[in-house]
C-alpha cells in the first residue's frame, strides 16, 4: 500500500515509497531491409524472414513501426514470419500502397524499460545489405 506525505509549503504530495518510471525505448531494429514483395489483398502486416526476426529479437505478431527510406512514409503494423533464409520483406494489405519492391525500410519495435535500467539498455540492431543479408549486428 502506498502512503503519501505532504511536501512542506505546497499542495504537492510525494509518495513515501519510491516509484520507478517506465520509458519507451528501442528494442529491435532492422535497418536497410529491402522490400522483396507485396500483396495488396492480404489482410495486413509485414512479412519478415524468420531468421532476420530472430536476430533482431522480434516476435511473431509483434507491433512494429516502419519507415520507408525511399519515400518517407511511416506505418505501423505487426510482424509475421516468412521463410527462414529467404530474405523476405513483404508489404501486405494496405501498407502495400506505401512502398514498392526495392525500397529500403527501417523496421523498429519498442519496449517499456525501468528508468533505472534505461542508461544501460542496448537494443538489438541488424543492418542488411544485398539480398537482405546481415552485414552488421549491434547489441545481439
Amino acid at each position: 500500500m502506498e502512503s503519501w506525505e505532504p511536501v512542506p509549503n505546497g499542495p504537492i504530495l510525494r509518495c513515501a515509497r519510491p516509484q520507478f518510471m517506465q520509458v519507451h525505448l528501442l528494442k529491435s531494429k532492422i535497418h536497410r531491409a529491402q522490400v522483396t514483395g507485396s500483396s495488396l489483398d492480404y489482410e495486413g502486416s509485414l512479412t519478415i524472414a524468420e531468421d532476420l526476426m530472430e536476430k533482431a529479437g522480434l516476435f511473431p505478431n509483434e507491433r512494429i513501426l516502419c519507415s520507408n527510406l525511399a519515400n518517407g512514409e511511416r506505418f505501423e503494423t505487426y510482424a509475421i514470419a516468412g521463410d527462414r533464409g529467404s530474405g523476405a520483406i513483404e508489404l501486405n494489405g494496405a501498407v502495400a500502397h506505401l512502398g514498392k519492391i526495392g525500397d529500403r525500410l527501417t523496421i523498429m519495435a519498442f519496449a517499456e524499460i525501468d528508468s533505472a535500467k534505461a542508461r544501460r539498455w542496448r537494443p538489438r540492431v541488424i543492418v542488411l545489405g544485398k539480398k537482405n543479408r546481415i552485414i552488421n549486428e549491434l547489441g545481439t
